[in-house]
């Protein structure tokens, strides 16, 4: 086991002008389960193939312990991969997909059985060692692979988006699986997904990228509670946070027909470039629904509403001239979480208030938080 390094780690693939990866600087500590997460193209595979060594690093420097692999081949790297695709043999047996690594680097047989053995107990895989993986389930092919990975008793383990291929519930149970499997075996992961609830529900730490660039890092409840910028703030968390651009006057954000006090230090840190504007946040959890004409408030007509058991989501457009964009581009779209057992109809208007110390307030040129 051993701590992870990226120190400035760049990468520009030919013919490119920006870098997949530009200037990456992240530490992961021994033992530490961490999440890079961020949508398509952002550079996560990227940099989780650079740390392997199936990437070049066209500047900085990787560290893996004390030990600078940043020129190192893959092979003696000492980490193992778990991929998207399985990647298994299918004339081989599960012992022998398993153990096949330990075989070409010529451990003893003994040796090999012994630990495909310990890996299949973990894993409850020991009455499937000698299938073949045309015999298995998908969960069950990914659990091949883990052990695969585990057998090798790596310093670091690397996954690259390895539940995309099961269906949602087996994604669930999987992905519980792995997270506990970590925390048992204590050994670094680096935990490559584009899916924010595996990022919440599994890493010690997520690290964010966009455009290639670190955007936050830090522990699940850091980043939901606190977002650094409006790109973390839309992407963690699900539904998206609420976030739009709002005229301030005399230390008051209009949304609606209604006033939202903004803090004294807030206002004092808006710029001449900001126009008299803000970016504010709030998330559907954060909105109470309240009496129409409730002071504070402001009017959402309902145009959907998802139910989804324990949780009801009002899908509804913010009445008044005021546009509020999400992340997604909806214009005047706005999501409010709601008592399942007492759901509107679509059409209806309510009434909402944003909860005391639950917004968020951004720049609304540069998109980073005011304090």
């Amino acid at each position: 086991m051993a701590t992870v390094t990226f120190d400035h780690a760049t990468r520009v693939y030919p013919g490119t002008e920006r870098p997949a990866v530009d200037q990456l600087n992240l530490e992961i500590e021994d033992g530490e389960f961490l999440v890079l997460v961020g949508p398509s193209g952002c550079g996560k595979s990227t940099s989780l193939r650079m740390l392997a060594g199936l990437e070049d690093v066209n500047g900085g420097h990787i560290f893996i312990g004390d030990r600078d692999v940043t020129d190192v081949q893959p092979k003696d790297r000492d980490i193992a991969m778990v991929f998207q695709n399985y990647a298994l043999y299918p004339h081989m047996s599960v012992a022998d997909n398993m153990g096949f690594a330990l075989k070409i680097a010529g451990t003893p047989k003994a040796e090999i059985r012994q630990r495909v053995e310990e890996a299949a107990k973990i894993l409850d895989l020991v009455e499937y060692l000698d299938r073949k993986p045309k015999a298995l389930s998908g969960g069950q092919r990914q659990r091949v692979a883990m052990g695969r990975a585990i057998v090798r008793q790596p310093q670091v383990f690397l996954m690259d988006e390895p539940l995309s291929n099961l269906d949602a519930k087996l994604r669930v149970q999987t992905r519980t699986q792995i997270a506990s499997l970590q925390r048992r075996l204590g050994v670094t992961t680096v935990y490559v997904t584009h899916d924010q609830t595996e990022a919440l529900t599994m890493g010690d730490r997520i690290a964010v990228l966009n455009h290639g660039v670190l955007q936050q890092v830090g522990t699940p409840r850091e980043m939901y509670d606190r977002p650094n910028n409006v790109f973390v703030a839309g992407f963690i968390g699900s539904p998206a946070m609420n976030i739009g651009t709002f005229d301030v006057k005399e230390g008051v954000v209009k949304v609606g027909s209604a006033d939202v006090p903004l803090d004294r230090s807030i206002a004092s840190s808006m710029t001449d470039a900001d126009s008299g504007k803000v970016t504010l946040g709030f998330r559907p959890e954060a909105l109470d629904v309240v009496p129409v004409g409730t002071p504070g408030s402001f009017d959402v007509e309902v145009n959907l509403v998802e139910e989804l058991g324990s949780d009801a989501f009002v899908y509804g457009t913010l009445k008044g001239d005021t546009e509020l964009n999400l992340t997604a581009g909806e214009t005047n779209q706005l999501i409010v979480r709601i008592d399942p057992r007492s759901v509107p109809d679509k059409g209806d208007v309510i009434a909402v208030s944003i909860q005391t110390g639950h917004s968020h307030v951004f720049s609304a040129t540069t998109g980073e938080r005011l304090a």
